[in-house]
């Protein structure tokens, strides 16, 4: 049996075979889910790259994904749509992920690195590695996403080339509000 998703709320709906589905009720643990899914419902074999990604961003830095208060462990489960759901996760603070790019872009990702959730001391170059491959798995397009075959390739790989992330399009802070700003593409 080939692990398919990461999130157990989605594992009971994903059919044996199945590699892409779309479900007209959310459910996932807030901030791990892709943002097709919460959007549209669409989930795929790169929604579980996605949770990943944020899993591996989180424990990188020792951060939990927002700091809005909120477990992580808060599971989504409502009648509202998908749509109706982005946009209250767009009311919340910055996500791991929108952290972690603006410290990339700034060249001070190391600066984000929690030594005490990597055992005092590490390979800055590995810890590097394992930040642009979690910045990778989070990428708003699924189709700019590695699948989690390719994800472990490149863990395992020093000699792997890794291509430049894109920038998360999730979230845009306006002052103090924040506005959605979606970089997923919606199907005609």
């Amino acid at each position: 049996m080939n692990p398919k998703i990461s999130d157990f709320g989605l594992a009971r709906i994903f059919g044996r075979d199945q590699t892409q589905a779309v479900t007209s009720r959310v459910v996932g643990t807030y901030g791990y889910m892709a943002p097709e899914y919460m959007m549209r419902g669409n989930y795929s074999v790169k929604s579980d790259a996605f949770s990943f990604g944020v899993m591996v961003l989180e424990i990188v830095t020792g951060r939990k994904n927002s700091n809005d208060g909120c477990d992580l462990l808060t599971t989504v489960s409502t009648t509202i749509t998908p749509a109706e759901e982005w946009m209250l996760a767009a009311s919340r603070s910055l996500q791991i992920h929108e952290q972690v790019w603006m410290h990339w872009e700034a060249g001070t990702v190391a600066e984000l690195v929690e030594p005490t959730s990597m055992g005092g001391s590490f390979p800055e170059g590995d810890v590097l590695r394992c930040i642009h491959i979690g910045l990778l798995c989070v990428q708003p397009d699924p189709a700019a996403r590695p699948v989690m075959s390719s994800v472990v390739t490149m863990l395992g790989s020093d000699t792997v080339t890794l291509q430049a992330p894109s920038k998360p399009g999730f979230f845009a802070r306006n002052n103090s509000a924040y506005t959605t700003v979606s970089t997923v593409p919606v199907d005609a």
